[in-house]
């Protein structure tokens, strides 16, 4: 019988598993939304909107699953799953508000906001079911600790990841197109934003240590680390000489 233990344990797997072609694939194909939108991506939708539908799961299958969980009245579940809704809230509802006050709203592939609705659902749920019902608190001597170290490194790259946001949301609402981002951690990657979010799901994943954080961690980077390659090379081929040749990718430095 398949069991909730076994389904867990399936989602956890297959999207371990499925961050191999994400990374590979995203090598030659970029998804096609943002700076990188094509005219022949298919039905849209608009911007706003697609951030709502994508994000949505984490907040209402978060909600409807957690009184499920064995752990469902443990103060510790709700103090651990606090962050990955506060991150989602932001996600979910604010910056789909934001995006519509300042932007034309753009054109949102139909196909990539269905794909992003169906992980966050499967994510949704292994996040979920792992702090309420398989994490075991009563015998967990380490759970401060990780939770404090993991905390401060997810509050810098969620810092990081809205700041950035904001910044290209302002630029976004001037007039005469997309325009260098300056100051800041701009100064050393062209996506701060994937590397706040990055590092936001490694704290994630320290707090929970957890084979369901360690997915969520490593299918991030599998998507969004070669994104901002791709996002590099789109601000080197349009502004030419003007780009800021120390600049790296994602991570300060090094790449």
């Amino acid at each position: 019988m398949f069991s909730d233990q076994n389904l867990f344990q399936f989602i956890v797997f297959f999207i371990l598993l499925m961050s191999i072609p994400t990374f590979i694939l995203s090598q030659f194909l970029t998804s096609p939304y943002g700076k990188h939108y094509r005219s022949n991506s298919g039905t849209t939708i608009s911007s706003p909107f697609a951030w709502f539908l994508m994000e949505s799961p984490t907040l209402w299958l978060t909600i409807l699953l957690f009184p499920f969980g064995k752990n469902h009245t443990n103060p510790l579940a709700y103090i651990l799953i606090s962050p990955f809704l506060l991150h989602y809230v932001n996600r979910t509802i604010i910056y789909p508000i934001k995006l519509s006050q300042k932007t034309t709203n753009g054109n949102f592939p139909l196909h990539i906001a269905l794909t992003g609705f169906v992980y966050n659902i499967l994510n949704a749920y292994i996040q979920t079911r792992w702090v309420s019902h398989y994490a075991n608190y009563d015998v967990d001597k380490w759970f401060w600790f990780r939770f404090v170290g993991g905390i401060v490194v997810f509050a810098i790259g969620m810092m990081m990841n809205v700041w950035a946001d904001g910044v290209l949301m302002g630029l976004k609402s001037q007039r005469g197109g997309y325009k260098i981002p300056r100051n800041g951690l701009f100064e050393y990657v062209s996506s701060p934003n994937y590397l706040g979010e990055v590092m936001e799901w490694l704290g994630w994943a320290l707090m929970t240590c957890s084979w369901a954080g360690l997915a969520f961690f490593v299918y991030t980077c599998s998507n969004l680390v070669p994104r901002a390659v791709s996002n590099h090379k789109w601000y080197l081929e349009k502004f030419g000489e003007d780009y800021p040749k120390n600049r790296k990718a994602v991570f300060p430095f090094l790449y």
